[in-house]
């Protein structure tokens, strides 16, 4: 039995990486993929608005159309500014690489923290309001929602590690089946109440929604405290709009056009989804209250429904089986919404992690071509979020928003900066005015998130600290990240010569390398004093674009030693190598393989996780080859020095005159250096 048959019964088969444009989405996947957080936020919005006004009673609850008109003006605004971003910068960064090619790689940092947390809370967000929905309609399961929180959270990122578009297809036809049923209610409700002139009440509409007790001297400007929390608790509808201009890679060619046509079909719908949902809510006098005393005339045993249940329930007072429908896919869909951030989450650390602000494992595809270490990263502090809030979509809620409005306007006021720099080397009147048509879109969507913003800072801030706080984290998190992998890069830079000359020796040598750094070089250099037979150099095509690279300094610096190029169509490095060495080994029994593996010493464990350990489970499997032997060439980084100093000592003429001394640990065939790099991320 195959060792991984376990991993492959739980993510599938492998996929090489040519096969990458096979998992790319048509505009039917990608819609539920990347919209479904959007257009399952209109499942709890509208009930967010009801709830806020119906503080001040019964009477505020006519205000809850012209909140919702706001609201989807609001969202056609952003709506219309994000068609710009996709076709202004369709590779992926999103509103991180708009904030960084636009206002500098501070800002960019500040999205990309905004944009983490709000990927996190969605996913906790959408799966705990889904089970509170689930225990609603199961009594049964009260007292569970935090492990089947969590056992959901698992179950979708095992789902997405099978690949985005696998996991994409499994979550296409309950998106969709919600979009026939809520949009199937409001078409039904009309038809009810236009044309049969059948009336429909909400089960709350027989009760009297009192006001809760306040001081009456302030009820002027509490009265617009109160319209304008209302307003920012309704645009929680807006969250996860920005998850395609994120995801623009994942989409099939032509990539912007599709991803606009996306954005335009998701707005489309929830913004009718939206206002019918408040339309039939004032229709049938649903009445949402905050506290049980509130709604007078009520048995003392009764339980508040969603209005989204009673709003169904009225309308299908006739027909019994579209309420059920509905209940089913709303509590469905708000689970399946945190799908819209293990896609966006991903493709965004992956992108941070190419830029060095986040460990590099995260840049790596995994098995099905998926970013595997982003999607368990995102689950795992996702579940940290959920336990540490019992579970309750009510208080997690409370941080939400916050972040994704910061990403909003950093990213609006960024396309203003981008068409303004356009606009001044432009000379063609068609593009100029095409650009500042885009740039007045831009403008207006400014305005409206900055609006935004600025309320639900106003009236959520008792709450919205935490989110803040966890920004700041991140932000301080990455850019230490970035000075490490700086800091690394400077000392292992490689000369613009190489350090010795490599004489033929008698022994049939392998130097790994993965770039011209000066581990490899110093590696070189000790090979020779072992007088192989023959002496190569090995590198894994990892990555054509770096292995390209390599070649091209390689043929520059004129090295004598010939550079052999392995194939890896798995992205895997222990595979290929240890198949080349069998192969020598098979061509000539009686040979002694020596491999010389170049690493480097880290002095602090948390740098340690900064960096794969390639060249430990490399090391691990060629010692059990016979006729094979291991050498390490450690080089020590300054951390390492600074917390153990060594004995200098260095191979002769592999420093060059002049160079600053350097302090590696002696060679040897059992090094047990703390970190290994051999793979594509060695100096990053």
């Amino acid at each position: 039995m195959p060792a991984d048959l376990p991993k492959r019964i739980l993510i599938g088969r492998a996929l090489r990486s040519d096969k990458l444009g096979e998992t790319l989405l048509p505009k039917r996947i990608a819609l539920p993929v990347f919209a479904s957080d959007a257009l399952s936020s209109v499942a709890y919005a509208p009930e967010e608005i009801l709830l806020t006004l119906s503080v001040a009673g019964v009477s505020a609850l006519h205000f809850s159309w012209q909140i919702g008109i706001v609201v989807a003006v609001v969202m056609l605004a952003v709506v219309a500014s994000y068609r710009q971003n996709v076709h202004a910068y369709p590779s992926g960064g999103g509103d991180y690489e708009v904030a960084t090619v636009n206002h500098g790689p501070n800002s960019g940092l500040v999205v990309a923290s905004a944009l983490m947390v709000d990927y996190v809370l969605t996913v906790a967000v959408s799966t705990t309001s889904g089970v509170a929905n689930v225990v609603s309609a199961v009594p049964s399961l009260r007292g569970h929602e935090l492990g089947l929180s969590v056992l959901v959270v698992v179950l979708l990122m095992g789902m997405n590690l099978r690949g985005v578009r696998e996991s994409g297809s499994a979550f296409a036809v309950p998106t969709y089946a919600f979009m026939v049923g809520v949009v199937g209610m409001v078409l039904y409700g009309a038809f009810r109440y236009f044309g049969l002139g059948q009336d429909m009440h909400a089960e709350s509409a027989a009760f009297h929604l009192e006001a809760l007790p306040g001081d009456d001297s302030l009820a002027g400007f509490a009265m617009v405290f109160l319209l304008l929390k209302a307003f920012s608790s309704g645009c929680a509808a807006l969250t996860g709009v920005e998850a395609i201009s994120n995801g623009v890679p994942a989409f099939r060619k032509p990539k912007s056009k599709n991803a606009a046509t996306t954005l335009l079909m998701m707005a489309t719908i929830a913004v009718v989804m939206f206002m019918g949902i408040i339309w039939l809510a004032r229709l049938t006098g649903v009445q949402m209250a905050e506290e049980d005393h509130q709604l007078v005339g009520a048995p003392a045993d009764y339980h508040q429904k969603t209005a989204l249940a009673q709003i169904s329930e009225a309308v299908f007072s006739n027909f019994t089986p579209g309420f059920y429908f509905v209940a089913a896919v709303t509590g469905l869909i708000l689970v399946l919404a945190a799908n819209t951030a293990f896609n966006g989450f991903p493709v965004l650390g992956s992108i941070l992690a190419q830029d060095r602000y986040l460990p590099r494992q995260l840049h790596t595809r995994g098995d099905r071509l998926a970013f595997s270490n982003g999607i368990i990263l995102l689950a795992l502090v996702a579940i940290l979020f959920i336990i540490s809030f019992d579970a309750d979509p009510t208080r997690l809620i409370q941080l939400y928003i916050v972040g994704v409005f910061v990403a909003f306007n950093m990213s609006q006021s960024g396309m203003i900066r981008h068409w303004t720099r356009l606009l001044r080397t432009e000379t063609d009147p068609k593009v100029r005015a095409h650009m500042q048509r885009s740039r007045a879109i831009n403008t207006f969507g400014l305005v409206m998130t900055m609006a935004v913003l600025i309320v639900v800072l106003a009236t959520k801030i008792s709450h919205a600290w935490i989110a803040i706080a966890a920004m700041v984290v991140l932000f301080v998190m990455m850019k230490a990240i970035r000075r490490h992998y700086d800091r690394v890069s400077r000392e292992l830079v490689a000369a613009e010569e190489a350090d010795d000359v490599v004489m033929p020796t008698r022994v049939h040598g392998i130097v790994l390398v993965s770039k011209l750094h000066k581990p490899a070089l110093r590696a070189l250099a000790y090979a020779r004093l072992a007088r192989s037979h023959t002496l190569e150099a090995v590198t894994v095509n990892v990555d054509p674009a770096d292995t390209a690279a390599l070649r091209r300094e390689w043929d520059e610096r004129g090295i004598e030693v010939p550079l052999k190029v392995l194939d890896s169509p798995y992205r895997e490095i222990t595979g290929p190598v240890l198949e080349y060495v069998k192969n020598l080994r098979r061509n000539s029994p009686r040979d002694v393989v020596s491999v010389y593996i170049p690493e480097y010493v880290v002095g602090h464990w948390y740098e340690h996780l900064l960096h794969n350990q390639s060249a430990l489970r490399l090391k691990g499997r060629l010692l059990f080859k016979p006729g094979v032997m291991v050498t390490s060439v450690p080089w020590q980084l300054e951390s390492s020095e600074r917390r153990k100093p060594q004995k200098a000592w260095s191979a002769p003429g592999a420093v060059r005159r002049g160079e600053p001394r350097r302090q590696p640990a002696r060679a040897s065939a059992d090094s047990t250096s703390a970190s290994a790099d051999t793979g594509k991320d060695a100096s990053q």
